[in-house]
């Protein structure tokens, strides 16, 4: 749990990095999450600079973005005047009970303490609710994107930022008796291609923002990032000029149980 906060607790000092060169998410990742919704209120929870309440937004979604991090919500405030921002966290949401039909987590749901949130969030959700997780994963079954984890190494590149380690992460989040499954009904989960326009140095940039990135001793991340560099300027696939990352949205999307079953 300690290590855990440690990392979930790194993004706001590179707030407006993230807000930068962090993707945005697949629109139609973001319609399958609110496909079964009984109405038009999202919260997106752990919310960040904004990144998933912007696609919402344009999707026509009632949104409300809720966010622990004083910096991080400066930039979602800024890039999202128009959104109602509130400072809070997965484990203390400041809405009442039953306010809002979808709760979406965008590069989030694996911060939270499942324990504590899942009761949290479905105190929030109205009558057949909806919790998702949505993640951005570079596509690892590309063999120039598995090159790079390899390159960057696992504290580098994160558990849940390659499909291959999405996969295993989201499958250890179902296990029964979790705080997803105990709290929620029934999971499905689905992979919608995506991909963000890079060059080296703007990819650069956005591995900087990883969480394992930014807890590492200065030194550290220099020479990771270097090594980094050094491999995306060696391969014909990224050493000149823009190219596309290949990425999926995965969603993981449970149901509440109905309000007379829990």
């Amino acid at each position: 749990m300690e290590g855990r906060s440690l990392l979930s607790s790194s993004f706001g000092a590179a707030a407006a990095a993230y807000a930068e060169h962090r993707p945005d998410y697949a629109q139609a990742a973001v319609r399958w999450a609110l496909e079964p919704a009984p109405g038009p209120r999202v919260l997106d929870l752990g919310a960040g600079t904004g990144k998933l309440s912007a696609t919402l937004v344009a999707l026509g979604a009632e949104v409300i973005a809720v966010e622990p991090d004083p910096a991080m919500l400066t930039e979602l405030r800024r890039a999202l005047p128009a959104v109602r921002a509130l400072s809070g966290s997965a484990e203390a949401i400041p809405l009442p009970d039953a306010s809002v039909d979808v709760v979406l987590a965008g590069n989030a749901l694996h911060w939270f303490d499942m324990a504590v949130a899942g009761p949290e969030i479905a105190r929030v959700l109205a009558a057949g609710g909806i919790l998702a997780g949505l993640w951005n994963v570079m596509d690892d079954r590309i063999d120039w994107v598995a090159e790079l984890e390899r390159v960057a190494g696992g504290a580098a590149i994160g558990r849940r930022d390659t499909l291959g380690s999405w996969r295993a992460a989201t499958k250890d989040m179902l296990v029964p008796g979790t705080g997803l499954v105990a709290t929620f009904g029934s999971t499905e989960q689905v992979e919608f291609p995506h991909g963000q326009r890079r060059t080296a140095d703007s990819l650069v940039a956005t591995l900087a923002t990883r969480a394992g990135m930014l807890v590492m001793p200065d030194r550290e991340r220099e020479a990771v990032l270097g090594r980094i560099r050094a491999f995306l300027g060696s391969r014909p696939e990224t050493a000149r000029g823009e190219f596309t990352l290949p990425m999926l949205t995965g969603v993981l999307r449970a149901t509440t149980w109905p309000k007379s079953s829990r």
